[in-house]
Parts: C-alpha cells; structure tokens; sequence
C-alpha cells in the first residue's frame, strides 16, 4: 500500500504563490503518473497536473503557466508550485499516484484557499 502524504496548503491572496509537496511511502520512478487532482467548492475532481512515465507532463488548460509540477526522486516527492493564484482555483488539492496495474493511490488532500 502506497502512502502519499501532502502539506503546503493554506491561505492566500489572489496573485499570490504555494507550493504543494507530496512525499510517497515508495520510489515514485515506480509509477506509471505521480501529480495533483484537486476538487473546488461543488465541482468534481479534475486532473491539475500530473508526470507520466520519461518524465513528461501534462497541465489542464486552467493552470497553464501559472503552475509547475516538479519532483525530487530521491526524497520520493514531487511538488506543485503554484503562482498567480486566482479564486478559481480554491480546492482541496490531492497527490496522486498510479502503478503499472492502473491503481491509484490518494492523498488525504490539503486545502487551498484563495480569498479575495
């Protein structure tokens, strides 16, 4: 079972700055995609941002760029930095990790708020 573990979140200013981190229980070079959903207010979950294996990326149209996603394989982490913030994108973010079966493994989320 695979633990994914994010902090960063919290309150800000619109234009302002965050950066999520999502540390894994497991070498993330295992998963087939590592990145951030997140679910606003009423709304569904959607994809933020995600790796696929080589190390490519994929943005949804919203946060392109404004947000990055990194990673730092041998802390098992990667992070979401997260700029020009907007009140759109008040969410709870959540990491997320796939294996080569298709499982996901969720976050518990952490909270972002952009207040106007």
């Amino acid at each position: 079972q695979v633990q994914l573990v994010e902090s960063g979140g919290g309150l800000v200013q619109p234009g302002g700055s965050l950066r999520l981190t999502c540390t894994a229980s497991a070498s993330i070079a295992s998963f087939v995609a590592m990145g951030w959903y997140r679910q606003g207010p009423g709304k569904e979950r959607e994809l933020v941002a995600r790796f696929t294996r080589g190390g490519s990326t994929d943005y949804t149209d919203a946060v392109k760029g404004r947000f990055t996603i990194s990673r730092d394989s041998g802390l098992q982490t990667v992070y979401l930095q997260m700029n020009s913030l907007k009140t759109e994108d008040t969410a709870v973010y959540y990491c997320n990790a796939r294996d080569p079966y298709n499982v996901d493994s969720w976050g518990r989320g952490t909270q972002v708020t952009v207040s106007s």
